[in-house]
């Protein structure tokens, strides 16, 4: 194996081409650094376009009463009161200023007839605060935020698989130093030598049998990249699965299924043709909250009542075919397209599918600094801002706030270094861990990752137990065994196999940090439902954290901190609201 390596030297290196890193690239340039950014898919493909519903900020342009602190309120309630008040303080105060940026950058969000931004109900707000452009927001977002980078001349390098965060220990601290990373195409490998990094390289969604994430993203390896350069993990049994995502054909398995199905009068019906949810929530119906109504349909395919193709089915026929193409034509084309169905005529069969990671790296909420010194991290793989369950349109608000938070930290940083740290042992090390996995086997890394998949749908999904969790554990220790003769050739195809081994890698490592969270909290809270403790315990108001040590996951808990007075008494008041009119996406 060729062991030679190209360096590239910048002062802010940025792990993550999405809306986050290039915020946070765009932050550490204007802060007067030389920043490069690197992603391993091309630019503009990113995962924040995936996200078309809206983003929050309490603007007040449709209703004038909004403010910073009931966003505050709404977003720590539907967080079960696990997120860190001051990291969601941060988020809230700042979100307008962000979209305003936007608006200054040209993102074409939709407006008022009087001129102002417009702004719509999402689930769980109290007024309606999310802005938003057609639906494609995400889409829009990342857009603009790439027309921005290329404008300041900051380099993207696509299709780099980051293999090692680069980490020196001198006296007992820890320091970033880089990263080592390879063309997915040529396999030509690159050390990146840097005084500080921003990792924003996404969540871990994927890992589930059923996942709104495409083939081959959030697999898990910002927390892996993580967890080796010693960082802490909090909230990873926190995962959010959204109630309708498709079943078939099992390439768009997972893919989504817009909660404004149901917002424009879509029914729920099991293989009985009963209309269930009037037995979890006859109030709301299928216009229920998240969580309850992802209950609702796991509840209905596990007891039997599902469809053909395990799931259970979303009906819309009875709306006039002229509002569906008006008010849904992305579902209506999705369907059409991918299995010859239409939506006008025939219910959708759907189940829910792992859409959002709420917990992640540990970080501090000032700085977005972790716990090594360098080290930044920003966007869905970080924890903080959503607790037990995320608030619909905060994500793209998060990753503009906390990417320019992270840049702008890691550019003081590298300002204020008098020395710059390198290490030729450490990179030597990450180096032959790439040659390594660079070897024939007897093992291949696709059908592991579907075991991976496998084990956390059926064991680690919508409704756990202590029982399946401990059995998941188990099986993930095999599937950790197998990975060590995972067999990768450089082919025509490019350097794709060694990409998937690494992404299994990822895999593991953050469904072992999920599945051991999860053993931990005893209780139901929000998105986590254990079957064999069915309350959110009081007790339980608390963080679960994974660290390394001696190279073996431990789990430990850390108290929520307090909120302040003024925060605490708009908590205190808080009532829950109707969801009447709110789309939840």
């Amino acid at each position: 194996m060729n062991s030679e390596y190209r360096t590239k030297i910048c002062n802010v290196l940025v792990i993550g081409s999405g809306g986050a890193g290039l915020r946070a690239a765009i932050a550490a340039h204007h802060a007067g650094c030389e920043v490069l950014v690197i992603g391993k898919r091309i630019r503009n493909d990113a995962h924040t376009t995936l996200a078309a519903g809206g983003i929050n900020a309490a603007l007040g342009t449709v209703d004038p009463e909004d403010d910073w602190i009931q966003h505050f309120v709404d977003t720590y309630e539907e967080g079960y009161h696990i997120g860190d008040p001051r990291t969601v303080e941060i988020l809230v105060k700042d979100a307008p200023n962000r979209v305003q940026e936007l608006v200054d950058w040209g993102t074409p969000f939709a407006k008022t007839i009087d001129g102002e931004l417009d702004q719509r109900y999402f689930g769980a707000h109290t007024h309606r605060r999310t802005c938003y452009a057609g639906d494609y927001t995400g889409r829009a977002i990342l857009n603009t935020l790439v027309s921005k980078v290329e404008e300041l001349n900051i380099p993207i390098i696509d299709m780099t698989y980051v293999s090692k965060l680069l980490v020196n220990t001198q006296n007992g601290q820890k320091q970033c130093f880089g990263a080592v990373g390879f063309d997915i195409n040529s396999g030509g490998r690159t050390v990146f030598l840097t005084d500080s990094v921003v990792l924003a390289a996404g969540g871990h969604t994927r890992i589930w049998r059923r996942s709104s994430s495409r083939r081959d993203e959030n697999t898990g390896d910002a927390m892996r990249l993580a967890l080796q350069a010693g960082c802490k993990l909090a909230d990873m049994e926190m995962v959010q699965f959204h109630p309708t995502g498709m079943v078939h054909p099992e390439t768009l398995a997972g893919t989504l299924v817009t909660e404004a199905v149901r917002g424009e009068g879509g029914r729920l019906t099991n293989s009985e043709g009963k209309r269930y949810m009037q037995d979890y929530d006859s109030e709301r119906m299928e216009l229920s909250t998240r969580d309850r109504v992802a209950l609702a349909n796991y509840t209905e395919i596990q007891e039997g009542r599902g469809s053909p193709n395990n799931g259970v089915y979303l009906d819309i026929s009875h709306v006039d075919k002229e509002v569906i193409l008006e008010k849904l034509p992305r579902m209506y084309r999705q369907f059409m397209e991918s299995q010859m169905l239409d939506i006008s005529k025939s219910p959708m069969e759907v189940a829910p599918t792992a859409h959002y990671s709420m917990g992640g790296v540990v970080v501090d909420p000032d700085t977005h600094s972790t716990g090594v010194r360098g080290l930044y991290a920003a966007g869905e793989c970080t924890s903080g801002v959503h607790g037990a369950n995320r608030l619909g349109g905060n994500s793209l608000a998060e990753i503009l706030v906390f990417g320019k938070i992270a840049g702008a930290e890691a550019a003081k940083f590298s300002l204020d270094l008098d020395m710059q740290m390198r290490n030729r042992q450490v990179i030597k090390d990450a180096i032959i861990e790439l040659d390594n996995l660079t070897t024939p086997g007897e093992q291949l890394a696709r059908p592991l990752q579907r075991a991976v998949r496998d084990i956390m749908w059926n064991y680690c999904g919508v409704v756990r137990s202590g029982e399946g969790l401990e059995y998941a554990l188990k099986e993930l220790m095999k599937v950790k065994h197998a990975s060590e003769d995972v067999d990768v050739r450089p082919s025509a195809e490019g350097f794709s196999d060694l990409a998937l081994a690494i992404d299994l890698l990822g895999s593991i490592d953050s469904a072992e940090a999920t599945i051991r969270s999860a053993i931990a909290r005893e209780e139901s809270r929000g998105a986590h439902q254990r079957s064999d403790f069915s309350d959110t315990r009081t007790s339980e108001k608390v963080n679960y954290t994974i660290h390394l040590s001696d190279g073996k996951q431990k789990v430990s808990k850390s108290k929520v901190r307090d909120l302040n007075e003024k925060l605490q008494n708009a908590v205190d008041s808080y009532e829950e609201i109707s969801v009447k009119g709110r789309l939840l996406e």
